[in-house]
């Protein structure tokens, strides 16, 4: 099993392009589905303006990476989930992502990611 998935799901929450961009080959085969959008790119570019153009944009505020959990691959297709603890102007939030990903030696060729988008944080008190 690589260290790849973990290592994206660090990048995310870091909100740092070029360690995704390092991660992922210059003409990875992306498809994304957010609760209202399907997204596609097939450049390390397009993966990058997706993430942090739309998805986690300037004014959300990653608090922490909650949760990061590997599985057996699927024959060739290694998976990763995360959770993330979010802010921004509409309060608190959380978002978990699921990914599946084809590596090509040591970088990722095919992704698939899967978004619950972000849901209200339920503080207790």
């Amino acid at each position: 099993m690589t260290t790849l998935g973990p290592r994206l799901a660090r990048a995310i929450a870091a909100k740092d392009p070029a360690a995704v961009r390092a991660l992922v080959t210059p003409d990875v085969d992306f498809r994304g589905l957010t609760p209202g959008r399907a997204w596609a790119g097939s450049s390390a570019d397009e993966l990058v303006d997706v993430l942090f153009g739309s998805w986690f944009e300037d004014a959300d505020e990653v608090l922490a990476l909650l949760d990061v959990t590997t599985g057996a691959p699927v024959e060739d297709t290694e998976r990763v989930s995360y959770r993330l603890a979010l802010h921004n102007g509409d309060g608190d939030h959380t978002a978990e992502q699921q990914v599946y990903y084809r590596t090509d030696g040591d970088r990722i060729v095919h992704l698939r990611v899967l978004c619950s988008g972000f849901r209200p944080a339920r503080h207790t008190a």
